[in-house]
């Protein structure tokens, strides 16, 4: 299997189930500023907790999935492919065991988590792979290509339509959905999201 040429993210459940943040990231990915990756069973562990916190939605994700894997084609790690990868990893939570088999078979760079602990760097470094903050992750990205990432956001914002969202809105819902820095950036750059 042939590795991706752009930079490639494996996005773990945790960053897949705020929805401001799964919007970002998804944003991002399909402006091009990397591929995205996951797996069907982080969708089912992304889809179980936001069930279990909102149970008014069980049954009601399946539009938010189909969405997901709609702009980001090549969105999926086979479960034959990161099964065959699992064997002797450890991790301190063994079910976290998937996300890195996961990233080691779709030939991510990077693992993007909110669960930092979950995933220390002497079991993650040995593997060339970079663990890092959906924060830190996006606003990695803004440095990179300023140009490409505020049109992103500005799209972005331009979908929030119940209700409309003003530039100082859009920031303050990212800073709830556990991005500060980028709602700091997003706020430097009202003027041209």
């Amino acid at each position: 299997m042939a590795g991706h040429v752009r930079y490639t993210a494996l996005l773990d459940a945790c960053v897949l189930f705020p929805l401001a943040m799964t919007d970002a990231l998804m944003s991002l990915a399909t402006a091009g500023l990397f591929a995205a990756k996951w797996t069907t069973a982080i969708e089912s562990e992304w889809i179980d907790a936001l069930e279990e916190r909102r149970p008014d939605l069980k049954g009601k994700l399946n539009g938010r999935r189909e969405q997901m894997r709609q702009a980001v084609p090549d969105w999926e790690v086979s479960e034959a492919a990161w099964k065959a990868c699992a064997g002797g990893l450890k991790l301190p939570d063994p079910n976290d065991v998937h996300v890195l088999a996961a990233a080691l078979a779709g030939h991510a760079d990077c693992i993007v988590t909110a669960n930092m602990k979950d995933f220390p760097r002497e079991a993650v470094d040995p593997f060339g792979i970079e663990v890092i903050h959906p924060d830190q992750f996006i606003v990695s990205q803004w440095d990179l290509d300023q140009l490409v990432t505020v049109a992103a956001f500005k799209r972005m914002r331009a979908r929030w339509k119940k209700p409309e969202a003003t530039a100082e809105d859009f920031a303050a819902a990212m800073e709830r959905g556990g991005l500060p820095v980028t709602a700091q950036r997003l706020r430097e750059a009202a003027e041209l999201i």
